[in-house]
């Protein structure tokens, strides 16, 4: 996969130039945002909001997440088009309603030929004291509904289907084997997350990305918003130590969008 960490740079601005655009049927409040890029055979792609291409929002590749950045309640109209082209519009997404005091995850899912935005409602409360939260999305287009289960242990998760998102569970900070299978038995394991360390106050999430053949699993850790750390958080290490960052957002920016830090990893 093919990093351009430049991008995430970008990203992190992508709020600037939109808080400057203007909502039809606006709301009070802020929404917060992020965007994600989980089509596997879509080539890079730039975003149009409300008939504007934003500069800062181009060539962005697959696998790429921003973080939560802030956008005024509203309704927006999203289009995606290949880098550099104006058609042909991969996805046109119209009147999306951004909630004030809500938090949205908007993916483009799918392959190319199918390829749509997956509109995700999130919950970003903190977890209680002691606790960590770990949400998991299903964004692989020909895999099946998956169950996640503790190795050996019991099914956390069940049936998860494309293209969607469990519910954020709770458990106890600590150190977990972790393992994605297909819904309903033991075998293969098409994800396999083993000594994963999950610390008290923050939260997972695990997106499996790519197509079945390739399947693999992207994670993001984040502090609670109200303990939002001014550097990058550290992401979970396993046995084989096998994480690659996919690069930094930049605090200070983040810190001016009030979208809290995030580190985002790939782990094979």
């Amino acid at each position: 996969m093919k990093v351009v960490k430049t991008f995430v740079l970008a990203f992190a601005a992508l709020l600037l130039p939109l808080l400057f655009i203007p909502a039809a049927s606006a709301q009070s409040g802020m929404a917060k945002v992020r965007v994600i890029h989980a089509s596997p055979d879509a080539p890079a792609v730039d975003v149009i909001i409300n008939g504007n291409k934003v500069p800062a929002l181009t060539n962005v590749p697959f696998f790429t997440a921003s973080g939560y950045l802030d956008l005024p309640a509203g309704s927006y109209d999203i289009q995606v088009v290949p880098t550099g082209a104006t058609t042909p519009v991969v996805i046109d997404a119209k009147g999306v309603a951004l909630a004030g005091g809500q938090a949205y995850t908007i993916a483009a899912t799918g392959k190319l030929a199918e390829i749509e935005a997956t509109i995700i409602t999130e919950n970003l409360a903190a977890p209680a004291a002691g606790k960590a939260k770990v949400r998991v999305y299903h964004f692989s287009p020909d895999a099946p509904g998956v169950d996640v289960k503790v190795t050996g242990g019991p099914t956390l998760i069940s049936n998860l289907a494309f293209p969607n998102a469990s519910n954020a569970l709770e458990v106890d900070a600590g150190t977990y084997n972790l393992e994605v299978t297909p819904a309903g038995a033991a075998t293969p394991v098409v994800i396999n997350l083993p000594n994963t360390m999950l610390e008290a106050g923050r939260t997972y999430d695990v997106f499996a990305t790519n197509l079945l053949a390739s399947i693999t699993p992207e994670l993001v850790v984040s502090a609670a918003p109200a303990a939002a750390p001014a550097a990058p958080a550290t992401m979970p290490r396993t046995s084989d130590g096998g994480a690659a960052p996919l690069g930094l957002l930049v605090a200070g920016a983040m810190a001016m969008l009030g979208a809290g830090a995030l580190l985002l990893r790939r782990r094979k």
